[in-house]
């Protein structure tokens, strides 16, 4: 993967290899985040922005976060991400939602109705891809926790 842009991947042709890949957060990440990566024998493959990181290493390689408080520490991150995201997506789905069911009164202008019906799409999408991951992550922080 040469890199990412904004609708997916730009892929560059090579051998085939049998890697893993990492998905880490780490805001203004700096040339130590990525020498402990390196050191551990991950790869920094490309950055999204300032704050999301992939790495790659051969199959096999020991992750970086192995031990419970720093795993969980990770996901505590990336659900306080996706939270602040998939918060206001929830609430102006919910309120797009409910003004289009009330369009059934006759006191709701048409022209407000559809509005609500063309925009709770996008919003709805934006509450799947970052309220599933919240969901996700709050499941795996509870099972960390308990186990």
């Amino acid at each position: 993967m040469d890199h990412v842009q904004f609708a997916g991947y730009v892929l560059r042709k090579g051998e085939p290899q049998d890697l893993e890949y990492s998905l880490d957060y780490q805001k203004h990440a700096d040339e130590e985040y990525f020498s402990i990566f390196e050191m551990s024998g991950w790869t920094h493959v490309c950055s999204v922005g300032n704050e999301t990181h992939i790495f790659s290493a051969p199959a096999g390689t020991v992750p970086i976060y192995t031990d419970k408080m720093t795993t969980v520490e990770k996901y505590k991150r990336q659900k306080r991400v996706m939270g602040k995201i998939a918060l206001p997506a929830l609430l102006i789905t919910l309120l797009l939602f409910s003004i289009g069911m009330l369009s059934d009164q006759s006191w709701v202008p048409r022209v407000i109705r559809d509005a609500c019906g063309v925009l709770s799409y996008p919003s709805g999408v934006v509450l799947l891809f970052t309220g599933m991951p919240y969901i996700g992550y709050s499941y795996k922080l509870i099972r960390l926790r308990r186990g």
